[in-house]
């Protein structure tokens, strides 16, 4: 029979925790309210052998965007159905086929059903539900339009998603393109090579520089390699360190930005992910000033993100929102100048939501141009590459030629 562990307040105001064996988690919920006690949560302990907790440390999954967007999806339409919200969740805890997903609802309806509000439930698991979405459902319940303000964050979630699944693809192409150009010089390294060794060994001193240097890495490679994966493997331990810290976070960030291409296509995507939030936040309720305060946690380029308490105290001091996105410098012309335009007409909302799907759209076009630029050149590149080791090795058999003559 499984153990739970439990969290509740007793009629005293005090909080007691423990554990309790029980065959569900709503027989625990039943017996601390049979003890006079407010139920805060009762989840599922799970096996603390060692083995597990290696696996659970190894194997430990999280929800997926995917995931969340379709039991958002989902869970707006049973509530414009009529489906009650605690139903609605059990009827998703049913057809969920993800077991992490399945567990993070099960979570969530025991704090519901304990009288925590669905917004509240929600922020308790922020690594899952950003905070932006708790603040949008807080709003909902709010205004009782639960079921539309999740209909909107279904929409936005997906086209977020989409943003996202149109940057991967365009960059899986290119990222398998020079995997395979570094496997192929690998393998001329390590294993063409050292076949015309002999050969090579016999010309003596008549070898080119170059094709000593190609014999030397080849060797260096196949006897030693490991300690290129322990550099690389420290490289990336060292640089995700440093990225860790404000510091170098913001000199990383800074240096994308100015990059040609790279930065163009950041900041889009920065402007895509900034106006649909704003919009979405603004159509549901939620003021102005608490929206650029959510919109930060979106935002994934720290410099894009700092400037958000510019502008935020730009508009507590009542300058509107376009004056202090163009004096950031970030955002583009067009931003500011719709942005303007959407305030002196009412529609701020609605042009931020254009302002979005024209943004999405300039990221697609603009990941297909740098795709068509980049595909090329790494080819020639990888190409020039492999011609040059090639080269080698045939001036150094032709020297050998020469001296047998």
């Amino acid at each position: 029979m499984p153990i739970f562990a439990y969290k509740a307040v007793t009629e005293s105001n005090e909080i007691v925790e423990g554990e309790m064996e029980a065959a569900g988690r709503g027989i625990v919920i039943d017996r601390l309210r049979g003890l006079g006690q407010l139920p805060l949560y009762a989840n599922e302990i799970q096996s603390t052998t060692q083995l597990s907790s290696i696996k659970q440390g190894l194997f430990a999954r999280r929800v997926s965007a995917r995931d969340v967007f379709l039991t958002t999806h989902e869970l707006a339409t049973l509530l414009k159905a009529g489906v009650a919200l605690d139903r609605a969740f059990e009827i998703l805890i049913d057809i969920s086929e993800n077991e992490v997903t399945r567990r993070l609802l099960s979570t969530i309806l025991g704090r519901l059903r304990s009288g925590v509000s669905l917004a509240d439930a929600l922020s308790e698991n922020d690594n899952t539900f950003p905070r932006y979405y708790s603040s949008m459902v807080r709003a909902g319940e709010a205004s009782g339009a639960l079921d539309i303000v999740l209909g909107r964050l279904g929409e936005f979630l997906e086209k977020s998603q989409a943003l996202k699944e149109t940057v991967k693809t365009a960059l899986y192409y290119p990222v398998f393109l020079t995997i395979m150009a570094l496997l192929s010089v690998i393998i001329l390294l390590t294993v063409v090579i050292p076949q015309f060794k002999p050969l090579f060994e016999s010309a003596g001193a008549a070898l080119p520089v170059s094709t000593k240097i190609l014999v030397a890495v080849g060797d260096f490679i196949r006897d030693d390699g490991w300690l290129i994966l322990v550099g690389l493997v420290g490289a990336y331990l060292l640089i995700r360190r440093y990225l860790s810290t404000t510091v170098g976070r913001h000199r990383w960030d800074a240096f994308l930005l100015r990059l040609p291409f790279i930065g163009n296509i950041i900041i889009k995507i920065e402007v895509a992910r900034f106006s649909r939030t704003v919009s979405t936040l603004l159509s549901n309720g939620v003021g102005l000033l608490s929206a650029l305060s959510i919109v930060r946690d979106t935002l994934s380029n720290s410099i894009v993100a700092s400037s958000m308490e510019i502008i935020t105290a730009r508009v507590k001091e009542g300058r509107g929102l376009a004056e202090p996105l163009k004096t950031t410098g970030l955002f583009p012309r067009l931003v500011v100048h719709l942005i303007q335009v959407g305030e002196e007409t009412g529609q701020l909302e609605n042009m931020l939501a254009k302002l979005a799907d024209i943004y999405d759209e300039e990221v697609a076009r603009t990941t297909a141009r740098l795709l068509a630029l980049l595909v090329p050149a790494l080819t020639i590149g990888m190409g020039v590459m492999i011609a040059g080791i090639i080269t080698s090795i045939l001036t150094a058999i032709l020297s050998v030629n020469t001296l047998a003559f």
